[in-house]
């Protein structure tokens, strides 16, 4: 049975605070940087902000669940997401209570994200969690939270979580918590979504990739007895506009390879949207095809130029796609408001 779809395309920008490129001095968060991308991306006519997740990372990176709290109090509109969270390296029921608090101080707009990672051994082992349970402990986590948001007395006797009669209150804003989107591209991860969330978030896959990854979670969920009125897709997509396809593919590999401590110039030709407006904007319209119906933007390049990337995808790839999305470029949203 397929999964039921939204029709409109949802884009959102990923990353508050992190520093993406080699760093030439300390590097220092400041709240007015988090203030001025908010409100950037809110006016930008895009519809959501997310962040990642790590505890020892190959680049600085903040707490996702801080950063979103911070970034509700300024915008009002956007939703907020985490792509993704590592669960596993935290114990689910503390996290269910911050994830609550979350949904409340976003008014109800958060989508909570979570994965695995295991890309970094050593932030498992900090954790005091085998990595080799990883698949196992998200799992569970994942009926963990959906008890306790329930908001009423629950029992749970699992592998990693023994309670009994247990009530968290107040229960999350969102009827049931906020939707829960897993990531992952192993089958095994895909079957976890289809058994057991709201969504799908991939990453470092292509049109082709994410079409099959989709019929293999629409099976796990009939396999589950699930009947869904509605499932979540999304994609992370390393996005680079530039003047050029090998200028962009030049800063996108420079940017991943620092980030993942490897050589990403041959997947960076492979998984990312790269070049000017139209070459970008065709790679989410293949996403869209392939049954994507929320694209994250992760603008690759220095972290000084990241306010210009967000507001040249505003005023150059969005408006090629109001097909989609369904709603005005943002310069024709800002000539109504210069109007009225």
């Amino acid at each position: 049975m397929p999964l039921p779809l939204d029709a409109r395309l949802r884009i959102g920008i990923q990353t508050i605070h992190r520093r993406t490129e080699p760093a030439t001095g300390p590097w220092l968060p400041r709240i007015d940087e988090l203030v001025s991308l908010v409100q950037l991306v809110d006016r930008s006519g895009f519809d959501s902000l997310w962040v990642g997740d790590h505890i020892a990372f190959a680049i600085p990176i903040l707490d996702p669940l801080l950063q979103l709290a911070q970034a509700a109090v300024v915008s009002r509109r956007l939703l907020f997401g985490t792509s993704v969270y590592l669960l596993p390296l935290r114990h689910a029921g503390p996290v269910a209570k911050q994830v609550a608090t979350l949904d409340h101080l976003t008014e109800g707009r958060l989508i909570f994200g979570v994965g695995v990672g295991g890309e970094f051994p050593k932030e498992y082992a900090l954790a005091g969690a085998p990595i080799r349970e990883r698949g196992a402990r998200l799992s569970e986590g994942i009926v963990v939270l959906r008890k306790l948001w329930t908001g009423e007395p629950v029992t749970h006797q699992g592998r990693f979580s023994t309670f009994s009669e247990v009530q968290m209150q107040p229960p999350p804003r969102q009827s049931g918590g906020p939707p829960i989107w897993c990531g992952g591209r192993s089958e095994g991860a895909l079957k976890r979504s289809g058994r057991l969330a709201d969504g799908w978030m991939s990453y470092v896959v292509t049109p082709e990739m994410y079409r099959s990854s989709l019929d293999v979670i629409a099976m796990a969920a009939t396999a589950a007895g699930r009947k869904l009125a509605r499932f979540g897709t999304g994609h992370l997509l390393f996005t680079r506009l530039d003047d050029t396809y090998e200028k962009a593919l030049d800063a996108a590999s420079e940017t991943l390879s620092v980030r993942y401590a490897m050589d990403f110039r041959k997947a960076a030709q492979r998984y990312c949207a790269l070049g000017p407006a139209a070459n970008v904007a065709e790679c989410m319209r293949a996403f869209y095809a392939a049954g994507v119906r929320h694209i994250v933007l992760d603008l690759l390049g220095p972290y000084e130029l990241r306010q210009a990337q967000i507001e040249r995808v505003a005023a150059e790839v969005l408006p090629l796609l109001t097909d989609l999305t369904g709603t005005d470029s943002p310069a024709a949203v800002q000539e109504k408001q210069a109007v009225e």
